[in-house]
């Protein structure tokens, strides 16, 4: 493990600027160890999206069961309607008033009076709309009552959870953005110093990066200098750093390029100070982060609810065809064995998100003796290493089907670049020495099908041209990605644009 950026991130109180105060010293360059699984940050999007849905469930069902409980005879079609109106209302006010904004109810006290005034604002609008349609049901007013009642004490039961909660998260270093800034220069001073005065709740400065870090002393207005570039890439891979905030002097272009090129090959979101240079980046989009405005000049592929729409894609897909499947498999591993000695399965390692490794498992195509499992030598026509099933389903790609296990277990995704052999070469050259930001592809998880396969684009690399367009398609498919394309390539995976000239 990298111990500079443990204590960074582990001893910084939550929920405060990090400082890095107390951490200890260590040899700037010391490799930096795997990513501490059980620190996963909290999307607060997606937080905030599951408290509104469970505001507007409350309010819906104690609408309903203050109009069953009723005392008096009230015509239900109005008071239905006035439920769904209420609801409406409700969860509209409460998000007008900041209730459903982790920034704005960071104190329980606060949290608990933004809602009180959301519900009143409804309630308020929803008895004038009453008056005016029906005023007959309004002046059987006990039932609203019971309705207001109940839905504030069910809000302000989750408003409660989820302080507790919030304050477990903040407690782990969970919640809010942990940054690393690039840059130690007069423009990395001036953003450090402002973002210490601001002293912004939801910001964590992990440290501080720069590639003159051998000339430069170990901190930066308060700051640890964690090491250069490079040294910042790993820690991301490491230790799972949101953002980057990129504060270099914009006359340096060269330097800029070269920063955001490394930069792009990580999933991290990269900010860069406005200036000048910002006219040059084309359209984008910018970031508020303390009260201070970011460019976005990289995102990560997917996020948030692309995340989850992705995640519940892949495991829906890989269960269903799994489940038609099934039969299919098993005849397969059958005659796997009557074919050849040895296993059914080929497990190989490949790299996998973030350039994790991860285990791709396949059914055997070779020979068990002449299995080659570190890829070093791709598959040729007439591949001597190939059984007479394998030749087979290498061409019908049927041995890519174990891989919806992977699916199911998260390794990998239905459609996505496919993974690569750890010694996969292009010619004479390894795929990352072939071109140039190869990793980039790496920043989703790989797929059993992808962009580059259905547009023919597999089989053997004899040459750098082949691998720079599997690559190519594989960025554009990231850039492009929508459950819309997935389906688009599922679809045509389905109808043989697996299968081809190169599937060998």
């Amino acid at each position: 493990m990298n111990p500079r950026l443990d204590a960074a991130l582990d001893t910084t109180p939550a929920g405060s600027i990090g400082r890095g105060d107390g951490l200890p010293d260590r040899p700037r360059g010391t490799p930096v160890g795997s990513r501490d699984a059980g620190r996963s940050a909290v999307s607060e999007p997606i937080v905030m999206r599951f408290a509104a849905a469970y505001d507007a469930v409350c309010i819906l069902g104690t609408g309903i069961a203050a109009m069953q409980l009723r005392d008096a005879p009230v015509d239900w079609r109005v008071a239905a309607l006035s439920v769904l109106l209420g609801t409406v209302l409700g969860v509209n006010f409460l998000q007008l008033t900041g209730a459903h904004r982790l920034a704005l109810s960071a104190r329980l006290d606060e949290s608990l009076g933004r809602m009180l005034l959301g519900l009143l604002a409804a309630l308020a609008a929803l008895i004038v709309v009453i008056l005016l349609i029906a005023p007959t049901t309004a002046t059987h007013g006990s039932w609203l009552a019971a309705w207001f009642a109940g839905s504030t004490a069910l809000l302000a039961t989750g408003r409660i959870a989820m302080d507790r909660r919030i304050r477990r998260w903040q407690s782990e270093g969970r919640l809010g953005q942990r940054i690393a800034v690039v840059g130690a220069g007069p423009v990395g001073q001036h953003l450090l110093r402002r973002l210490n005065c601001a002293g912004h709740p939801d910001v964590r400065i992990v440290g501080v990066y720069d590639d003159d870090v051998q000339a430069l002393p170990s901190r930066c207005m308060g700051h640890r200098i964690l090491g250069s570039i490079d040294d910042l890439i790993g820690d991301i891979r490491a230790h799972g750093i949101d953002t980057v905030i990129v504060a270099l002097p914009l006359d340096s272009e060269r330097q800029l390029v070269e920063t955001l090129n490394k930069l792009s090959l990580v999933p991290v979101d990269v900010r860069l100070c406005p200036a000048s240079f910002a006219l040059r980046l084309g359209t984008i989009a910018v970031s508020h982060i303390a009260g201070h405005t970011f460019l976005n000049v990289v995102d990560r592929p997917l996020r948030d609810w692309r995340w989850v729409a992705k995640t519940v894609e892949d495991r829906l897909v890989a269960a269903g065809v799994l489940t038609m499947i099934a039969p299919l498999l098993l005849a397969i591993a059958i005659a796997i064995k009557l074919d050849s000695p040895g296993p059914v399965l080929f497990r190989q390692k490949r790299v996998g998100f973030n350039n994790q490794l991860i285990e791709v498992w396949k059914f055997r195509t070779m020979h068990h003796a002449q299995a080659d499992a570190n890829g070093e030598q791709l598959t040729r026509r007439n591949d001597p290493r190939i059984t007479r099933i394998g030749g087979f389903l290498r061409r019908t790609s049927l041995d890519e089907l174990p891989q919806f296990l992977n699916v199911l277990r998260g390794d990998m995704s239905v459609v996505g670049p496919r993974p690569h052999a750890t010694a996969a070469k292009a010619g004479a050259l390894l795929y990352p020495e072939a071109v140039k930001y190869y990793d980039a592809r790496h920043r989703v998880k790989p797929g059993i099908t992808g962009w580059a396969q259905v547009n023919g684009w597999r089989g053997e690399t004899d040459t750098v041209e082949q691998i720079r367009k599997r690559v190519e398609h594989d960025l554009y498919y990231i850039e492009h990605w929508s459950i819309a394309f997935d389906l688009r390539i599922i679809l045509r995976t389905a109808i043989g644009g697996f299968t081809g000239r190169n599937a060998f």
